[in-house]
């Protein structure tokens, strides 16, 4: 496939019309949130006319209407989880207008997974108008196995809404196909506060951590007292076990080296290191 190419008209047709099974490494959408908004146009032909495609993509005031119903059936015949899915958006929402902007994302993601590598990643960019509904049908589609993340994105501030609490933030929903999708962590140094509340210089020059909350437990259930269940935590549940951190046993007593895991617990919940 060519690289460096804008298309230009409705994605689901440039996505079966040009883009190969299994050649993208990365999807980001932003598709219209069904916000009930009408976007502007932003190119027009080259008579001065708009264009009819995207006319239709930025006028997110989705309608149930013959095109919705048919995008309907089209799904619900090709079977599937994705069919089952619609079928009960169909139960609980009627011919909605939510129904038909479904309609509308469900055949364009089926062929986002077509075109997705095994390797490959996507990011679904959306709001609080149909996050809930996106997520269910993104699990139709990529399978629940495969959701890796649900990622907030704030923003800066809202309208303040007379009678609810004012949306300030978008949803981003991470998926990927079964197999070694790839992934990496973006690091950035700690913030100068951050180590100076966090760590202490020893005198081999060595950043010491001093202070991290209520971290009690540590990686792998053990057996013995540091797994045993403890007013009604159980850290093998979560395959953890009891990990009182040094920095907490080193503002303790000598004596209190000397006590057995869960007796260590006690005493700190009764000095309120620990808060229940």
């Amino acid at each position: 496939m060519t690289k460096n190419i804008l298309y230009y008209g409705d994605n689901l047709q440039i996505l079966r019309d040009y883009i190969k099974d299994e050649t993208i490494d990365l999807i980001y959408l932003d598709p219209p949130f069904k916000s009930d908004q009408d976007y502007n146009v932003l190119f027009a032909e080259q008579n001065g006319s708009r264009s009819a495609a995207q006319i239709k993509a930025f006028k997110d005031t989705w309608q149930w209407d013959q095109a919705a119903a048919a995008a309907y059936r089209e799904i619900v015949e090709r079977g599937g989880k994705p069919s089952e899915a619609m079928q009960a958006f169909h139960t609980f929402l009627g011919e909605s207008d939510m129904l038909a902007y479904l309609a509308m994302m469900a055949p364009r993601l089926l062929e986002l997974r077509r075109v997705l590598k095994s390797t490959g990643s996507i990011y679904l960019h959306c709001d609080t108008a149909a996050s809930h509904y996106l997520k269910m049908l993104m699990d139709a589609v990529f399978g629940p196995q495969n959701f890796r993340n649900e990622i907030i994105w704030r923003r800066t501030g809202a309208h303040g809404p007379r009678r609810s609490f004012g949306p300030i933030h978008d949803t981003i929903l991470f998926y990927s196909k079964p197999g070694e999708y790839y992934f990496e962590v973006v690091k950035q140094p700690y913030m100068k506060g951050h180590v100076e509340r966090r760590y202490k210089k020893d005198s081999a020059g060595r950043f010491k951590f001093t202070s991290g909350g209520n971290v009690l437990t540590g990686a792998g259930a053990t057996s013995g007292e540091s797994g045993a269940r403890w007013r009604g935590f159980d850290p093998s549940a979560k395959n953890r076990h009891w990990a009182i951190p040094g920095f907490l046993t080193e503002q303790m007593p000598e004596e209190f080296q000397k006590l057995g895991v869960l007796k260590k617990l006690e005493v700190l919940l009764l000095q309120r290191h620990l808060v229940l």
